[in-house]
């Protein structure tokens, strides 16, 4: 059983146990005090989590998000990790994540493209220790590779891959096996499990550079 980062815990709501981090609710989650429920069915890396891969997530992390949307997922990363760069493209859901990051000091966003890093190159750190990435777009594994270099050497990748995005006419078996080859070029792959329990046609992949 792959153990949680500090700051995520299982927490009961309304007689059932959830994962949970600590801050301000941001999408309707349930809460009890200070405590707000992770929704899987919500967040890819929730997803993830609760089916218990191994993420290499500590705790206290600078992590580099990338699809950062309207701040569902990456609010609960902020809660527990270090600084937290959230690259959102589209401005509305953008709107949203800025009212994340008023109540949250280490979250940072940033109205930029993912597939364009070298926009906000000047803004993130290098060698940030995670990169999670949850971006709907054709070339999914590119947006990866083009964005490694900010990875530390002994960091992760924490790639949700969503088959739909890339060839809504193919399998989505055969998409996966087509990103997890090109994302091979820059990254040694750990684990890769599909989220189907929690979000159709969706890839989970723990990598790390080479």
């Amino acid at each position: 059983m792959s153990e949680l980062p500090a700051g995520v815990t299982r927490h009961t709501f309304d007689g059932t146990d959830r994962l949970a981090t600590r801050g301000e609710p941001v999408y309707g989650e349930a809460t009890d005090g200070e405590w707000r429920a992770w929704n899987p069915n919500r967040s890819k890396l929730g997803a993830m989590l609760e089916l218990e891969m191994d993420t290499g997530l500590a705790g206290g992390e600078s992590v580099l998000y990338l699809g950062a949307a309207s701040g569902t997922t990456v609010s609960h990363v902020a809660d527990f990790a270090g600084p937290t760069y959230a690259v959102e493209f589209a401005a509305r859901p953008a709107r949203d994540l800025l009212e994340a990051a008023e109540s949250r000091p280490r979250l940072f966003p940033l109205l930029k493209d993912a597939r364009k890093p070298e926009t906000y190159a000047h803004v993130v750190e290098s060698n940030v220790d995670v990169i999670v990435q949850d971006v709907a777009t054709r070339g999914q594994a590119r947006v990866a590779l083009e964005n490694r270099h900010f990875l530390a050497d002994d960091g992760r990748l924490l790639l949700a891959v969503k088959a739909r995005s890339e060839d809504v006419t193919r399998e989505p078996a055969a998409v996966f096996a087509d990103v997890r080859e090109e994302l091979s070029e820059g990254y040694e792959i750990l684990e890769t499990e599909r989220l189907e329990k929690y979000h159709a046609d969706h890839l989970g992949i723990v990598a790390r550079p080479r």
